[in-house]
């Protein structure tokens, strides 16, 4: 907390100088001082032109993530050829392998900065989609996979920690607005042109949408080479112990509160169309449809929505907002009558499908910014690959929860999620109060005290003097 001091009020614990006194003299506009430069070498301010070119190569990323995305096991077997067993087991340890390593690449962030480590991964993910093709044996594809897991699984909380890095405030919030929208529609852009190129090209289609999506991992790399790196030095990197994380109990709570509320995101693409099949007797086709929907809401949706979010200050309750929505939908799944005609099954699940969709763009910017600026600047690769383990940890948790209710009722799933979710949103709301404020509010609040004035006179700007025994100062 900073008080700002009015143009009248003297500290009284310290004379004013003299007329004859030496003083220091303030920096002037030109003259950063020691604190702005760190700041500004700490956050990498970056220009509208580094913006833009961050934003494309984030969409060119998503474009060539959704050529492989959509069809994820098809297109693996038919670029290496084996079993999809043996595929489905190779990508389960991978993923397993890729949240142990999370710490070492949330350590890394701290020590090279993200721009850094984002280059790096982006590296990583290109070679490995360009050797997939060459992993015909069980062995190669177990090497290229668990690699190049390990760098999707841990580029997340390097995208949030170079956003962290370059913004702050409200334009913090815009950002993670901004890409999550950006990286819906490149998905969606993705998948449509990976259909048509495997519908023209056959099989041969998947080894070339595998090297289209290394390419665009090379593209995003190129067009983010002028972005500033934060330098350990500048982040005055402290080297507190591994437990640091775990010991700061709000960050805890939040990552807690996030596992929660994760759960209600892996329900568009694993629970609704295992329930639209066994419960509602719909066709499996329905998935495809509604996802588009998700898709494109999320795609257009999301600048608006995020704008009209950052107009409520505080993240927390923005954010659980977004998971009340969530809680609301699911409530809706679970009551809808399966006897209804197909087209009014249909129509019902579209509209819960636009509140589930209203609940992600409102919680996602909010949430996303919450965690970035709640991790201290020395320690945010760490606390942001910690904060990654809840959104991984709810996508492994979330296949066998799903079929496990799923199996004893139709309904059980939403009505947990429901619950879960709801829980989650009060956890966020509970733990605002510990958190520092620059992290609860998109803008610090400011607040207007009463301090005592300086017993002498003190002139205002006219040359009177002011004799108020009190003077009101404004505290941010």
């Amino acid at each position: 907390m900073k008080a700002v001091p009015s143009t009248n009020a003297v500290p009284p614990a310290k004379q004013a100088p003299t007329s004859n006194a030496p003083t220091k003299q303030a920096p002037t506009g030109n003259t950063p001082t020691k604190t702005a430069a760190t700041k500004q070498a700490a956050t990498g301010s970056i220009s509208k032109r580094s913006e833009r070119a961050l934003v494309a190569g984030m969409l060119i990323d998503s474009v060539g993530s959704g050529m492989y995305v959509p069809f994820s096991l098809i297109f693996f077997q038919h670029v290496t050829h084996l079993p999809l067993p043996v595929i489905g087991a190779v990508l389960t340890v991978a993923g397993l392998v890729g949240m142990a390593v999370l710490p070492v690449a949330g350590l890394l962030i701290d020590r090279w900065g993200a721009h850094r480590m984002r280059q790096y991964v982006y590296l990583l993910r290109a070679a490995g989609f360009v050797a997939y093709p060459l992993g015909a044996t069980l062995p190669v594809f177990a090497v290229i996979s668990t690699v190049t897991v390990a760098g999707e699984r841990a580029f997340p909380a390097i995208q949030q920690a170079l956003i962290g890095e370059i913004a702050e405030g409200a334009r913090r919030d815009r950002l993670m607005a901004l890409t999550r929208s950006v990286r819906n529609g490149g998905l969606g852009a993705g998948g449509l042109i990976a259909a048509a190129i495997i519908g023209f090209a056959g099989d041969t289609g998947f080894v070339v949408a595998a090297w289209a999506n290394a390419l665009s991992f090379l593209i995003a790399a190129l067009l983010a080479v002028g972005l500033p790196n934060a330098r350990p030095a500048a982040r005055e990197i402290q080297r507190e112990g591994r437990n640091k994380v775990l010991r700061d109990k709000p960050f805890a709570a939040l990552t807690g509160a996030n596992f929660l509320i994760a759960l209600g995101y892996s329900a568009l693409t694993l629970l609704l169309p295992a329930y639209a099949v066994s419960r509602l007797h719909l066709p499996a086709s329905v998935a495809g449809p509604l996802f588009a929907v998700n898709t494109a809401l999320c795609a257009f949706a999301g600048v608006p929505v995020g704008r009209w979010a950052r107009r409520y200050a505080r993240r927390t309750r923005v954010a659980a907002v977004g998971a009340l929505l969530f809680a609301a939908s699911f409530v809706g799944y679970a009551i809808l009558p399966p006897g209804l005609p197909p087209t009014m099954l249909m129509i019902g699940l579209v509209v819960l499908l636009v509140l589930y969709t209203a609940g992600e763009l409102v919680h996602s910017p909010s949430a996303g910014a919450l965690s970035v600026s709640a991790a201290p600047e020395s320690a945010r690769g760490r606390y942001l690959a910690t904060y990654q383990l809840s959104w991984s940890l709810a996508a492994s948790v979330a296949p066998s929860l799903f079929t496990v209710l799923l199996a004893a009722d139709g309904r059980l799933p939403w009505l947990v999620l429901a619950v879960v979710v709801s829980g989650g949103a009060g956890m966020l709301v509970a733990t605002e109060r510990h958190l520092p404020d620059h992290a609860v509010y998109t803008e610090p609040p400011v607040r207007i005290v009463d301090v005592p004035a300086q017993d002498r006179p003190v002139k205002d700007g006219q040359g009177q003097e002011i004799r108020n025994s009190k003077e009101l100062v404004a505290v941010r």
